[in-house]
């Protein structure tokens, strides 16, 4: 796959300067997958051109497992379209070829990565769902699209053309930091095949790199699950944090997404102010502020488990571990079992927490386990409280009877939080249609009076006592975006 980018601005050879390379002299790096070559096929005054050439090893890619490469039936492995189409490992060649002009640095010349400039990007080849979808995504930053299509066979003119183009791009003043981001976003985007793991280290990068100009997009949503590869356990806190960047948008004088995620910028006008306070702010002064409606969750109920000083605690469908990682910062807390079905969550799990690494002492307070809320379970009997945090809508509603049992029935935790979404409040959801759930995983989404009486039902069958808490900001006549239960057993 070739990636070229050229320029007219005066001399046209501090393209050169920018990008850290020499257009003197080829340069190899080693990437993922194969090798990364950069060249200049012309360095006059008068233009430029760098070319980043990705050279990938098919066999190489099947021995190391990438990606699609790495999975299916046996052929497969071998025929796909990873060396030749532009994907995430031409953008991973991006970020480690020309990471630093990324940056917007340049030792040589300080002040030219802020300097704006004519720019023409060529992409041979992208995949993309449609010829549409190039120009859905690059015209709203400013960009001239034009693609080439590729026949799938130019002998049979009758089968049409493939879903393969090539892209070009102009742009008559843009500082080069800016393309290079825009391309490391959106190429992977096209493409929705990625070569790595995603995790919250993506979503993380997603927001940094697309932090200035993603929140405006049109397509952001698109973009976001794309990138994301529709997992909704990353998809929805980032739309969410992207939409919270662009409430602070309203004045050209707000501050940016990294200074909103951090708090350190003050806001723009009183409104804007009291509204994010509201979005943000929780009865529970112990929570922190400008958090995503995902970690108010995750806090308000370790929150809720504190006021408790239980001695042992259960978190039921622990994914990732982030309500785990709030729980063992809880010194009273004895001992902490974390259990989920998924095999590769508990091994991310693993992974954020550093098991591998805590002390002794500490490592003895926390197991993580695999199984299902759906089957009778021994190792779940003894809690003092037990959280099913987003759990329970990615259920088949005709399997909430297995869940009650195990929980209710046979687990029997002094206390139980479950957590999830109010769809009364989907209306105000700009980009979700009537209908649509939240995520494409949901099974379900409740009402708040729906969720009442599934609550009050199960808590009348098995002697517990309920309470109804709302989670984020109170609308008048929607309620707040998430609802919780917190149950406790009578005889407790």
């Amino acid at each position: 796959m070739l990636l070229t980018i050229s320029t007219t601005y005066q001399p046209a050879t501090d393209l050169g300067y920018l990008l850290h390379k020499n257009p003197a002299r080829l340069q190899s790096i080693e990437v993922a997958g194969g090798q990364a070559h950069v060249f200049y096929p012309e360095a006059t005054a008068e233009r430029c051109t760098a070319a980043l050439l990705l050279d990938l090893d098919p066999i190489g890619l099947v021995r190391g497992r990438g990606g699609a490469s790495g999975e299916g039936f046996a052929l497969e492995q071998y025929v796909n379209d990873r060396p030749y189409v532009a994907s995430s490992f031409l953008s991973a060649a991006l970020s480690k070829a020309f990471g630093t002009a990324m940056n917007g640095t340049c030792k040589d010349k300080p002040g030219l990565p802020a300097q704006a400039l004519p720019l023409a990007v060529k992409v041979a080849v992208v995949s993309a769902p449609g010829p549409d979808w190039p120009s859905r995504l690059f015209e709203p930053l400013g960009y001239e699209v034009d693609i080439e299509t590729t026949p799938l066979d130019p002998t049979v003119p009758e089968w049409g053309d493939s879903r393969y183009y090539t892209l070009h791009l102009r742009h008559t003043g843009l500082r080069l930091q800016d393309v290079l981001t825009h391309l490391y976003v959106l190429l992977p985007v096209l493409d929705n095949d990625k070569h790595y793991y995603i995790g919250e280290h993506e979503a993380e990068k997603l927001l940094h790199r697309g932090g200035d100009w993603l929140p405006q997009h049109p397509e952001r949503g698109f973009i976001t699950r794309r990138y994301l590869r529709y997992l909704a356990a990353y998809v929805n806190p980032t739309l969410e944090r992207l939409m919270e960047g662009e409430v602070s948008s309203v004045d050209s004088a707000s501050p940016r997404m990294d200074e909103v995620e951090s708090g350190s910028a003050e806001p723009v006008q009183q409104q804007v102010a009291e509204s994010n306070d509201a979005m943000r702010g929780l009865a529970e002064s112990t929570l922190q502020p400008k958090t995503s409606l995902h970690d108010q969750r995750l806090q308000q109920v370790a929150h809720e488990i504190y006021q408790l000083s239980p001695k042992r605690v259960l978190d039921l469908g622990c994914g990732e571990g982030k309500l785990l990682r709030l729980l063992l910062r809880q010194p009273k807390i004895e001992y902490i079992l974390g259990m989920d079905v998924s095999h590769q969550a508990l091994a991310r799990a693993a992974q954020r927490l550093h098991l591998d690494e805590m002390p002794p002492r500490q490592r003895t307070r926390l197991d993580l386990i695999q199984g299902s809320l759906l089957y009778r379970d021994e190792r779940l009997a003894g809690f003092d409280a037990a959280a099913l945090v987003e759990v329970i809508e990615h259920l088949d509603p005709n399997r909430l009877a297995a869940l009650e049992a195990v929980v209710f029935g046979q687990a029997r935790p002094a206390h139980v939080f479950v957590t999830t979404p109010n769809a009364d409040y989907n209306q105000l959801f700009e980009k979700l249609n009537a209908g649509e759930f939240r995520h494409d995983d949901h099974r379900f989404e409740w009402s708040r009076a729906e969720f009442a009486a599934w609550a009050t039902a199960v808590a009348e069958r098995h002697g517990y006592q309920v309470r109804l808490v709302g989670m984020g900001e109170e609308v008048a006549g929607v309620g707040a975006p998430s609802q919780m239960a917190v149950f406790m057993k009578k005889d407790a």
